[in-house]
């Protein structure tokens, strides 16, 4: 795919963003729908989008956009792939819907087999995976997996080990994980209270003295910290971290939703640091977003000596009406093969393109006075803008000139570069042109 092709072409704009039908759109949904989930922020409406292809997005209005935001990340391999689009059609003509927990598919049987060959645990060959229907969901699942693991060794381990900032998550379960105050604090009260929190990327020494203690389940991290920020962490770090979890038998859960999958020119994040060879890899691994082509799916992958604590003889106890779903899971093992089976593995294509995107980056701070810092790995990337005002208005004016990009972090001001995978080199390359006549 080149430069305006199909899915591949300039951003063109017709209108004020957001033009006149998105703003009717606007108006109507804040009337419909519940505040605070539509595209009404702040008193600000948004555009709506009528339609996606590879790394364009097309609005109600018309207008044209380049993402740069993969849609959260889960355009991974491009909005609207053909081998999902086909997948999906296929699927939908045999079996749209199955019977979650009782009754499984071919479509999941394959997903957790691909599954089981791709993610980086320990004990990889005998993984298994426990799937889920969103990425808050993966996360509750690998919270309960620790918590049933040490009660089936009559270990009375009930804290987690979190890391600030994390963002892993809204649900009840997951959200006690997660670090933003604005987040936690109107359900303070009903979180679990067994929480630990320690600075991401800061010194292990009193994490070490915690672990030693043995009242940790399990450590949840962020290979690299995503919404809050994108923080990749430390030379080193998740190794030392890995290391410790090991000594004291404290469970290693790694958050792979955002950054799997190719993100970070790494199939996962966690092996920029963490390998086989040395036995250092995570015992969970939660992934989401990307893994499914744009369908909600979830899972966590790991040991099989962890998830035998999911054994019961009665009615599952974790589960829900669409776990397994046939068409998630079909778009699932498309995506995954499209992912691992292109001429050129889109985890690689992410690295190459990467450090194009690096170079140009690393001008920044000292070009634009807006700029503070630029960080990030492969096709993932946060530029630090010096306030909140400004993130929010640099991306706005983005946003008029075709460019989709999302700001936000614990204090707003961290612009995020997130483009498919499947990007075209010049689309980037123009896109970046666009951005920098924006400051």
């Amino acid at each position: 795919m080149g430069l305006g092709d199909p899915g591949s072409q300039p951003p063109e704009i017709f209108t004020e963003v957001p033009g006149p039908a998105s703003l009717r759109y606007s108006t109507a949904l804040e009337e419909l729908e519940a505040p605070g989930i539509n595209t009404i922020y702040r008193g600000r409406p948004s555009l709506l989008w009528q339609e996606a292809l590879g790394s364009n997005v097309v609005d109600v209005d018309g207008n044209r956009f380049v993402d740069l935001t993969a849609g959260f990340g889960v355009a991974g391999i491009g909005h609207r792939h053909p081998k999902v689009v086909e997948a999906l059609a296929r699927q939908g003509h045999s079996l749209i819907h199955g019977l979650g927990d009782v009754m499984a598919h071919p479509q999941r049987v394959e997903l957790c087999r691909r599954l089981r060959d791709l993610v980086p645990v320990r004990d990889r060959t005998s993984a298994q995976t426990h799937l889920a229907v969103s990425g808050a969901d993966a996360l509750e699942i690998a919270a309960k997996t620790a918590i049933l693991h040490h009660r089936s060794l009559n270990r009375p381990r009930q804290s987690f080990l979190v890391f600030d900032p994390a963002y892993h998550g809204l649900s009840l379960g997951a959200l006690a994980l997660t670090s933003r105050d604005e987040f936690r604090n109107p359900f303070l009260p009903h979180l679990h209270p067994h929480i630990e929190r320690r600075p991401f990327g800061g010194s292990l020494r009193k994490v070490a003295q915690l672990l030693e203690e043995g009242r940790v389940a399990a450590a949840v991290v962020e290979p690299v910290v995503g919404r809050e920020g994108v923080r990749p962490a430390p030379d080193g770090w998740l190794a030392e971290l890995a290391e410790l979890c090991r000594r004291t038998e404290t469970i290693l859960i790694a958050d792979e939703i955002f950054t799997g999958f190719g993100r970070t020119g790494r199939l996962f994040a966690v092996e920029h640091q963490l390998s086989i060879d040395d036995g250092s890899l995570p015992d969970l691994v939660c992934c989401g977003k990307a893994l499914a082509g744009g369908l909600p799916i979830g899972a966590v992958v790991g040991r099989r000596q962890l998830m035998a604590a999911w054994s019961t003889s009665g009615e599952a106890i974790h589960t829900g009406t669409f776990v397994g779903h046939p068409l998630a899971c079909a778009t699932a093992n498309a995506t995954l093969e499209v992912v691992t089976k292109s001429d050129e593995p889109l985890a690689q294509r992410a690295a190459r393109l990467g450090e194009g995107v690096a170079k140009r980056l690393a001008s920044w701070p000292a070009r634009f006075e807006e700029v503070e810092s630029i960080r990030g790995l492969g096709l993932l990337w946060g530029i630090v803008l010096r306030d909140s005002d400004t993130a929010a208005g640099w991306s706005a004016k983005a946003r008029s000139r075709g460019i989709l990009l999302l700001a936000g972090g614990p204090e707003g001001r961290v612009a995020q570069l997130v483009p498919p995978l499947t990007i075209d080199r010049d689309l980037l390359h123009l896109s970046l042109d666009l951005l920098e006549e924006c400051f």
